[in-house]
């Protein structure tokens, strides 16, 4: 029997940036071809982010071969590699495609240079390098041109850097002047030769790219509008014809701007940290790069710097602005052992900071990998849409068919009338505005928020928390602090004053570990504690030791009823300060109860503030879960005006009361802390974990995270997701009105080429500046 081989796959999975991606429609054109191509297994673009990533075999199909599909198509592709560090380099100067051609192969060729990619249209030049960014600079000056290091301020590009934009400018003005020639009655002939010639000015890049398209078995909007372009050529209307490739191109272009404004909005998060810092070692202090600084280096930083690393404070105080992270607007005070974040900003003391984290490992770095992952998470609404355009292009090409020839065929209609009506048909139809509305809205959003210190998981969970009409709330640690502190302090003998017994009961408590034992420390370290000696703890019921040679208790009632002394007379002081909420314990000798301190876990500051601005956000139901007994929390309840209680919980058990919540309300959300909250999060529509700067495993598991422990933040993002939602209906109610009212005008004659160029170019940009509205603040 014959033996053949077994084939060996050799799986690649590789990511590229794309250059000059400015609408969705294409993006999904072009993903489509890419899947298509032999050997791809997997192809998935991020229209926001501009990524390409695909899984293939190399040995049917080669990275090169990707990217030259990706160039057919009308864009630029570069890899992404760990082969050393990748910087960008804004270029001036650059005014020549073949300059460019030979300045990348220059610095190709640089010892340590393992890639140099030149982007012409933009004039930036990304290098993956292991040399100094000094001598890639150099290198760029003796060629003649001028290079802006990585993090320093970007040059105004001239219009010399745009080709594009130029060739359309000239197209547009030479349109003008063949419209003048042609109304004045010039030779047919060179009024005939300039639209021609603003046709291929124009439309050059468009052609390209439609042409790609067709041969990739894709259909796309460029294929469309040269189809159209052409066939009113072929009719004669050349005037029609020129002036649908110059409004497309143009349409084109600031499209493009927009999509880069709205980019820019995420990459500005990218350039927070600064590319190098200055380390300490060997007692000598060194300025290096932020990808060779290892953990455990200690990284200095002036007042008014960057903080470049994640790290702790080994030296040093000051105040950090943390709003990058966290969004928070004052800065924190920070003292040795207190954490910090790069990307955020030492206001006025120096900082010795010891590294706890790689630069690819810290929490900016995780913050912008769950931004672009959140990007290209679609909502639901997104794929509807693209799920629609797939066969929508499709169907408008064969109805414009069905529109050219069946009234001629059938009804014996006029021919060029309906096949010109034909080709405004083919116009009007292209589906950019409706792709592009739900992306750039969601992108915007997404932007928005990580600005202001909450990170959302993807467009998905956005529209979700739109549609939340009940919250749950963990108790510890969400709604309260997490941790006891003195509420009340109870003299309960004439002979001691308030500061006597709180030190008296530090002077014992000092000596444990216990949560409540270090409230009552915490709460006396402005006072002199005494000296204390042979402590002892008697779990579950306090300690003892004794100060200035006499023993005392502290501790609960069942402590003194062991040690002899009866707590009868203060059993009034004990139930009204545990029907608050509070824990007490009391203070005394085997003969004398002292007084008593109420300890507890208070509400955060703005906790009843936030529950409030929840309510006007439209949230009807509002419940807290805990361990806690049913006492304790209807204690905190009543100060916050929650709507039910779920107590003396277990992990499971707030599984089961979110399920109740969600059969009750239809879709709820879970505020908890990320991990001890896990189950309950899970089984929420939305879990929302908070206080979560440099915790991984909540950055992770959260489908929304709030940096930092302020819940104010929870109505902002609501009334965020809930605009977010309002902008995209409106955005696909606007292009399918659009779309609608001009298909009906071309039926009855009202509508032209160049109008139906103009309605369909128009509605892609203002629905992609009604998305941008969500970049700014709520």
């Amino acid at each position: 029997m014959p033996h053949r081989d077994t084939e060996v796959k050799q799986t690649r999975s590789a990511s590229l940036n794309i250059q000059g991606l400015d609408c969705a429609d294409c993006a999904a054109k072009l993903e489509g071809a890419i899947q298509r191509m032999a050997g791809v297994t997997e192809a998935q673009i991020n229209f926001a982010a501009a990524k390409l990533k695909v899984v293939f075999d190399e040995a049917v199909l080669s990275i090169d071969e990707i990217i030259g599909t990706v160039t057919g198509f009308g864009y630029r592709a570069s890899e992404k590699t760990e082969n050393g560090i990748t910087a960008v380099f804004k270029l001036s100067g650059l005014d020549c495609a073949d300059c460019a051609a030979k300045l990348e192969k220059r610095i190709s060729s640089i010892k340590g240079v393992s890639s140099a990619k030149v982007n012409f249209s933009t004039s930036k030049m990304t290098v993956t390098h292991s040399v100094q960014e000094e001598e890639i600079i150099n290198a760029v000056r003796q060629a003649g041109y001028q290079a802006v290091k990585h993090g320093e301020k970007a040059m105004v590009k001239t219009w010399r850097q745009q080709p594009r934009m130029l060739s359309v400018i000239a197209a547009g003005f030479i349109l003008v002047f063949a419209a003048v020639l042609d109304k004045s009655g010039s030779n047919d002939s060179v009024v005939t030769a300039l639209y021609a010639l603003v046709m291929a000015l124009g439309g050059f890049h468009v052609a390209k790219s439609g042409f790609y398209a067709l041969k990739s078995m894709t259909l796309d909007m460029n294929f469309l509008m040269i189809t159209a372009a052409v066939g009113a050529a072929a009719i004669g209307e050349w005037s029609e014809g020129a002036t649908v490739v110059f409004l497309f191109s143009l349409g084109n272009a600031l499209q493009a701007y927009t999509m880069d404004k709205t980019r820019s909005s995420i990459r500005a998060l990218m350039e927070l940290a600064p590319p190098e810092a200055l380390v300490r070692k060997n007692g000598a202090e060194t300025l290096m790069r932020v990808e060779n600084i290892d953990i455990g280096d200690i990284v200095i930083v002036k007042p008014g710097e960057r903080i470049a690393v994640d790290g702790t404070v080994s030296g040093g105080s000051s105040a950090v602005n943390q709003a990058a992270i966290t969004g928070e607007s004052m800065p924190a005070d920070k003292n040795a052992g207190d954490s910090v974040y790069a990307g955020t900003v030492n206001t006025h003391g120096a900082l010795e900071i010891t590294v706890t984290r790689k630069a690819e490992d810290s929490t900016l770095s995780k913050i912008m990998h769950a931004v672009e992952e959140a990007q290209a998470q679609k909502a639901p609404m997104q794929q509807f849409v693209d799920v629609f355009a797939k066969y929508y292009t499709p169907a408008v090409i064969l109805g414009a068919a069905a529109v050219a020839v069946i009234p001629p065929l059938l009804l014996g209609a006029e021919f060029g009338t309906w096949f010109y009506r034909a080709l405004v048909l083919l116009v009007i139809s292209c589906p950019c505005a409706l792709v592009i509305s739900t992306p750039v809205s969601i992108v915007s959003a997404i932007g928005n928020s990580s600005r202001n210190g909450v990170l959302i998981k993807g467009g998905a969970y956005m529209e979700k928390l739109g549609q939340v009409k009940a919250i749950a709330f963990d108790k510890t640690g969400t709604l309260t602090h997490g941790r006891p502190q003195i509420t009340d302090i109870v003299p309960l003998s004439p002979s001691f004053s308030e500061q006597d017994i709180l030190t008296l009961a530090a002077a014992v408590e000092k000596w444990s570990e216990h949560p409540i034992a270090k409230a009552v420390t915490a709460g006396a370290s402005e006072y002199s504690v005494q000296y204390s000696e042979n402590f002892r703890a008697f779990p579950g019921k306090g300690a003892k030791a004794d100060v200035n040679g006499k023993t005392v208790y502290v501790g609960s009632v069942r402590l003194f009823e062991e040690a002899g002394q009866s707590a009868a007379a203060h059993e009034e002081t004990l139930r009204r300060l545990e029907e608050q909420g509070k824990t007490v314990i009391f203070i005394g000798s085997a003969n004398e109860i002292f007084g008593a301190v109420a300890v507890a876990d208070t509400l955060r500051h703005n906790s009843s503030d936030a529950v409030q601005a929840l309510r006007k956000t439209g949230i009807t139901h509002i419940a807290m879960l805990t361990g806690d007994n049913r006492r304790v929390a209807e204690a905190v309840a009543a100060d916050l005006d929650i709507d039910s209680i779920y107590s003396s919980l277990l992990p499971e058990d707030k599984s089961s009361a979110m399920k109740e919540l969600k059969k009750k309300y239809g879709t709820a959300a879970m505020v908890g802390d990320g991990v001890n909250d896990a189950p309950a999060l899970a089984v929420s529509d939305i879990g929302i974990a908070m206080g979560v700067a440099g915790s991984d495993t909540a950055l992770e598991t959260a489908d929304i995270a709030l940096m930092a422990d302020d819940l104010g933040k929870l109505s902002y993002v609501i009334r965020l997701s809930r605009k977010t939602l309002a902008v995209i209906k409106q955005n696909i109610t606007f292009s399918i009105a659009v779309k609608v009212l001009f298909i009906a005008g071309t039926f009855f004659g009202f509508v032209n080429l160049w109008l139906a160029v103009l309605a369909d170019m128009g509605a892609s940009l203002l629905v992609t500046l009604n998305g941008m509205r969500l970049i700014k603040k709520v």
